[in-house]
């Protein structure tokens, strides 16, 4: 049986129930944090929140082996993992590669333009990712739907309250508009796009090593 008849037959639901509820729990905790004004160096109320310590994005890496783990344990082992690794570093290669090529069309960061052509370049690498390892490919996009569903709909309801947190703002001069349009452009479209393509990607990556190593192990155990 290939590994995408296999993908088929996975227990999402079971395999991510724990990891979306512990993501969601850290989801509110941080927005919990922002709002009552806790420590910056933990929750950064800054646009992006970028370094943040409490925040999901740690997780990815994290259920990406945990997830791995499971698969190769269950006889979801992908069917070459130099494959994957190829597959999955060049899905990777298309988001800088995306970066670079809005900046060269100078498509400024707060217009339309830049986060549209970002989302449709990123839904490109997200398709070619979960080719990678089809199996975890599929827990991973099911963990991220579960995981960035939840952020979105916190960005929504932020945004109309006005708290001051980084999951109401938009990057240097986003212009003014309607609430449900700043959603759809700063939380809806990369929460959706970006943030899932990059949970795929590198959760595939850090799991195919895991993978790799639960494997070497595996060989000395057999012998």
């Amino acid at each position: 049986m290939t590994d995408a008849n296999r993908a088929r037959e996975l227990p999402l639901r079971q395999l991510i129930l724990v990891p979306a509820l512990i993501t969601l729990g850290i989801t509110l905790l941080r927005l919990t944090g922002e709002v009552l004004g806790w420590s910056p160096a933990l929750f950064n109320r800054e646009a992006g929140g970028p370094l943040s310590i409490v925040g999901i994005v740690w997780l990815v890496p994290v259920f990406g082996i945990y997830f791995a783990v499971k698969l190769v344990r269950a006889g979801h082992s992908p069917e070459s993992l130099g494959r994957t690794f190829g597959v999955a570093f060049l899905s990777l290669a298309i988001i800088p590669a995306s970066l670079w090529l809005v900046r060269a069309l100078h498509f400024a960061p707060a217009g339309r333009r830049f986060p549209l052509l970002l989302a449709i370049l990123s839904l490109v690498s997200l398709l070619l990712g979960i080719r990678a390892w089809p199996a975890l490919g599929r827990v991973l996009l099911a963990y991220g739907l579960a995981a960035r569903i939840p952020v979105a709909l916190v960005m929504l309801v932020a945004i109309f309250a006005g708290w001051g947190t980084h999951y109401e703002k938009g990057p240097p001069g986003f212009p003014s508009m309607h609430p449900v349009a700043t959603w759809f452009w700063i939380g809806l479209l990369p929460q959706l796009t970006i943030w899932m393509a990059f949970t795929v990607i590198v959760g595939t990556i850090c799991g195919a090593l895991a993978g790799l190593a639960v494997g070497r192990r595996a060989q000395p155990a057999a012998a």
